[in-house]
């Protein structure tokens, strides 16, 4: 008998905004800059990328180029997202975790 398994897909989990909050939260305290775009791209497809990209004004097309493995976006475009996406990043003494 052969087992079939799905891909895990974290965007199908992000359905609050405390878990959004954790999720980032969680991603930027490890500090790995590609995991902090892949978070980002899972939260947009999450509430939709039509919508965030309407929201953040860039292309579709341009906001899913944006969260591809190995994509370097500028830091404004990256900010254009979080505003959308209704998520801001905070700074805190390093070592201060809740």
């Amino acid at each position: 008998m052969t087992i079939e398994l799905s891909d895990f897909d974290t965007s199908h989990y992000l359905d609050n905004e405390e878990v959004i909050a954790e999720y980032l939260s969680q991603v930027l305290a490890d500090g790995d800059p590609d995991e902090l775009l892949l978070a980002i791209g899972n939260i947009a497809k999450a509430r939709g990328m039509t919508k965030i990209a309407n929201d953040s004004g860039l292309g579709r097309e341009s906001l899913y180029k944006v969260f591809t493995p190995g994509a370097k976006p500028r830091f404004e475009t990256v900010m254009k997202v979080m505003r959308a996406l209704g998520v801001e990043l905070q700074a805190r003494p390093a070592g201060s975790r809740k």
